[in-house]
């Protein structure tokens, strides 16, 4: 078992060279959120969706953007309507009556990343992105290296002005592997953004890896190694959010109404080995379970009217079960 783990971190210790190195870059743009930018790679390299919430201005969709620069991916920015359709979306297929043939009229899923934003108008009759990778007809070899459903965005308002536009529904924000809460830059981070954003030319980013090596990355990704303590761990944290314990945990009993769905244990663990990668391991540690979980729990719980009368949010409730559960 040593040699595997051996030969899986010379993988790692290869493929992720990039790393740091699109991290930089990504900086020149984006002024701190290192902990957003990061988490934008881990929801790349995991497969995974990422929802992201703040309020306008925060340079959200300007990270997607960047970082798809940074891989000269594609991107589209789709605003999600109440009329929109999924031929909007992924494309369809249009029959022609002068030759007979269907041929395929591509949409906006056809970008490597694409960031769906909700309206604030009336309520939306849109779904979330599915689980699966978006298909309109194309053959394998038509759609993209990595599907569309490698990175998206859904930032559900919550600015006074727009507080009576609907949330997504519990079901569909379970789909998002992560949710990332974007918050203000501190006073020096806003100087910095402030002058380099009034410079003649502003900053741009260049290339630094390719498709087929983030698609490489992800298959060393896929055989990073989570030992079977690990993996209890995992299942300790996300039981305790259906039915705490008793002892320290006793108390969330009331504060919690639904816990996370098996869904959460399978981002967990994927989310887990995709942070292990950013870091140049071939194996997970409790560490990294603790430095990702909070984004891969904090949207799967949802609590209860007196956990609302006390005040009290899901991180309150996911800092707590952290705490007291033992770490391996």
């Amino acid at each position: 078992m040593s040699t595997d783990i051996r030969a899986i971190s010379d993988q790692v210790k290869q493929e992720s060279v990039f790393v740091e190195e699109v991290l930089a870059e990504l900086g020149r743009v984006i002024v701190g959120q290192r902990g957003l930018l990061e988490r934008l790679l881990v929801g790349l390299l995991g497969h995974g969706h990422i929802l992201l919430e703040g309020v306008p201005g925060l340079a959200k969709t300007l990270a997607v953007r960047t970082l798809a620069a940074a891989i000269e991916a594609r991107f589209q920015r789709i605003q999600f309507t109440p009329d929109l359709l999924p031929a909007d979306v992924i494309g369809t297929l249009i029959y022609s009556p002068k030759d007979g043939q269907f041929s395929v009229k591509r949409a906006r899923c056809s970008r490597t990343f694409f960031s769906p934003t909700k309206s604030t108008g009336r309520r939306p009759r849109c779904r979330a992105p599915s689980s699966k990778p978006c298909r309109n007809g194309r053959s394998p070899s038509e759609r993209p290296p990595i599907p569309c459903r490698s990175l998206s965005r859904f930032w559900p308002p919550n600015t006074p002005s727009s507080r009576k536009a609907p949330t997504l529904p519990e079901a569909q924000v379970d789909r998002f592997m992560l949710k990332i809460k974007v918050t203000y830059p501190s006073r020096e981070e806003e100087k910095a953004v402030m002058e380099r954003m009034n410079q003649p030319a502003p900053p741009t980013v260049r290339r630094i890896i390719s498709l087929d090596q983030i698609a490489r990355a992800r298959r060393v990704v896929d055989d990073i190694y989570v030992d079977e303590k690990v993996k209890n761990y995992i299942l300790d944290i996300v039981t305790a959010t259906r039915a705490p314990a008793g002892g320290p945990l006793a108390s969330l009993k009331n504060l919690i109404r639904f816990g996370a769905s098996p869904r959460a244990t399978l981002a967990l663990h994927k989310a887990a080995q995709a942070f292990a990668f950013l870091r140049g391991r071939g194996y997970v540690t409790p560490e990294d379970i603790k430095s990702i979980g909070p984004d891969v729990l904090r949207h799967r719980i949802v609590l209860t009217y007196e956990a609302e009368a006390e005040e009290k949010t899901a991180d309150d409730v996911v800092q707590r079960i952290f705490n007291e559960i033992e770490v391996p």
